[in-house]
């Protein structure tokens, strides 16, 4: 079994990548601890505990947080489980937390996610979900998925993408969805709640080589470009949408991304 890569985006933020030994996808997963609750963005591609043990890690990382801390909070402390859209590598790992004590699981409807959050107006409407002194703005991003959302967290500046922006394939399924996903992220960009400081998707799939991009499948990426994003990628993928109008089913290929109609 190999161990998940752990990195402290900040001392209330972690990021998980879950080792390609246990899923080819490799995806990223975050943490984010307020002085309320804790919120999990995405639970994986196994529900194998075996080769990705992701309880015992939510549990360590949790542990070590409110040790750091030194404070008295609620114990369990409390998680909530989201995730940013509902494909399997995203919620695989979804089993393995629904017994966890203090945890509650957001379903993967859009139906569910809306009544959850609390959207009156989906997908135009941002809504604020707080983790106790720390907000984060969930944004309805639909395109690549119906229930996908994207998540703005106030306190590191950081925008959580999922699928919908990251260095590697964009698979659009719906055209007129995403783009108003994109046009919707610009809009906040224009006027965030916080700075917003990058962008961080769920995966990576593009070498350090611009517009090289690793193939599906791919076990080893001994050369691959870093997680996050420039918030001006945004007009980026704007503009491969409207260069995808002239050769539509062709992939478009930029530095950072590959624009991939499905």
């Amino acid at each position: 079994m190999s161990e998940p890569e752990i990195t402290w985006l900040s001392p209330d933020t972690a990021q998980v990548r879950q080792p390609k030994s246990s899923h080819w996808e490799a995806p990223f997963l975050f943490l984010l601890f307020g002085r309320e609750r804790s919120l999990l963005i995405d639970t994986g591609a196994t529900n194998d505990e075996a080769v990705f043990p992701l309880r015992a890690t939510i549990d360590r990382l949790t542990d070590e947080w409110l040790r750091r801390n030194r404070a008295v909070f609620t114990r369990p402390y409390p998680l909530v489980v989201a995730h940013s859209h509902a494909h399997r590598d995203h919620i695989a790992g979804d089993p393995l937390l629904v017994r966890r004590p203090g945890t509650t699981l957001v379903g993967t409807t859009p139906a569910q996610v809306i009544s959850f959050f609390g959207f009156r107006s989906w997908p135009d409407e941002t809504v604020e979900f707080s983790l106790g002194r720390r907000i984060v703005d969930v944004i309805a991003g639909p395109g690549h998925e119906p229930s996908a959302v994207a998540f703005f967290d106030r306190a590191t500046g950081i925008l959580f993408t999922g699928d919908t922006v990251l260095p590697g394939h964009l698979y659009v399924r719906d055209r007129a969805q995403y783009r108003a996903t994109i046009e919707r992220l610009i809009r906040f960009r224009a006027a965030p709640t916080a700075p917003l400081v990058e962008l961080r998707g769920a995966h990576v799939e593009m070498s350090a080589t611009p517009g090289v991009v690793y193939p599906p499948g791919t076990l080893d990426q001994p050369d691959e470009l870093p997680l996050p994003l420039s918030p001006r990628v945004l007009d980026r993928v704007l503009s491969a949408l409207d260069a995808s109008e002239d050769a539509p089913g062709e992939p478009v290929v930029r530095k950072r991304f590959v624009l991939v109609d499905e």
